[in-house]
């Protein structure tokens, strides 16, 4: 039966009441056409009870073209598709972690030694470091002027130590400016998530501090990368792992090689990499590495992650390592 333009103007205001409250699962979408028909049933047992996802199963159609509206946002298609977008989501809070860290560490260089690179020895090797990382200049120029702003206080580095699930060790670095706010906000957020803090210490010696450079696994022969790395003083060659939703594609944006090297042989080795034409990316600085990593279940394994998701989400966290085996 044909409906009358009163009718599908009805049907219409109760469509989009429907859709604010309402979103559909993938395989269902409304079918509109020129002319409408409708198909299907209003009864009540065609709705999900109120605590699932509700789904009004209607079909509209006619014989002209069609076109679907989508009640619900984009899903992930299969474990794989979200794990990619997982790594983009992870790179970008990296990125945005290594601006404020430097950020940061300008202010404080600025207030102990002035704003001028000429005379103040601990910002010029800030500005030269934000070249080797290749960031954008104007995070020097922005956080030279925050440093003389009134009220604005230097940045005092605090480390704090986690047991996660399954007895992981988690290690975060904090740059902060407020020290009672930052510990409140990093206890909150483990209490929340199941952690429990940790003795200062009792952590930490399972890591090492080491320098490192970062090598994609398609830019280079992992033989040639291990005889050129270790030849120029490199302690070790830490291989990515690779589960089965992994492939060859994902390599080029996700998986490195990580050449491990004290502070006294770092330089040697960035130049010899660069000599023999092996593109890398060089760390912020430092990172801390586990000694023995610790191999857990699937569930902690995810309720670890997420804790340390939570934890990189607030402002004065810097960085989070864990002993967790990958």
């Amino acid at each position: 039966m044909v409906y009358s333009s009163s009718s599908i103007r009805a049907f219409g205001s109760l469509l989009c009441r429907i859709s604010n409250g309402v979103y559909l699962k993938p395989h269902h979408s409304f079918t509109l056409r020129s002319v409408f028909l409708l198909s299907g049933s209003f009864s009540s047992s065609s709705w999900y009870s109120s605590s699932d996802i509700k789904v009004l199963p209607l079909e509209l159609q006619s014989s002209n073209s069609v076109r679907k509206i989508w009640t619900s946002s984009p899903l992930c298609m299969g474990r794989r598709s979200c794990k990619i977008a997982g790594r983009k989501t992870a790179q970008d809070l990296k990125k945005a972690k290594l601006y404020s860290k430097i950020g940061k560490e300008i202010v404080s260089a600025v207030k102990k030694g002035g704003p001028s690179p000429i005379s103040n020895t601990a910002l010029a090797a800030l500005i030269e470091k934000v070249k080797e990382l290749d960031i954008p200049k104007d995070i020097v120029d922005r956080n030279v002027k925050r440093a003389s702003e009134k009220g604005q206080e230097a940045f005092i580095e605090k480390i704090y130590e986690v047991y996660g699930y399954g007895g992981v060790g988690i290690i975060i670095e904090v740059l902060t400016d407020k020290v009672n706010r930052s510990v409140a906000a990093v206890r909150e957020v483990v209490k929340d998530n199941g952690g429990k803090m940790a003795d200062p210490g009792s952590i930490m010696f399972k890591f090492q501090r080491a320098r490192v450079a970062n090598v994609k696994v398609t830019d280079v022969d992992r033989d040639q990368l291990l005889t050129i790395a270790l030849d120029a003083g490199a302690e070790d060659i830490i291989e990515p792992s690779m589960d089965e939703y992994d492939t060859e594609a994902d390599s080029s944006e996700s998986r490195v090689y990580k050449v491990v090297s004290s502070a006294e042989n770092y330089p040697d080795i960035l130049s010899k990499l660069q000599e023999e034409g092996i593109k890398f990316k060089p760390d912020n600085g430092s990172e801390l590495l586990p000694t023995t990593p610790i191999e857990v279940d699937d569930e902690a394994m995810e309720l670890n992650k997420e804790l340390m998701s939570k934890l990189l989400e607030l402002d004065d966290v810097d960085a989070v390592y864990t002993d967790q085996k990958y």
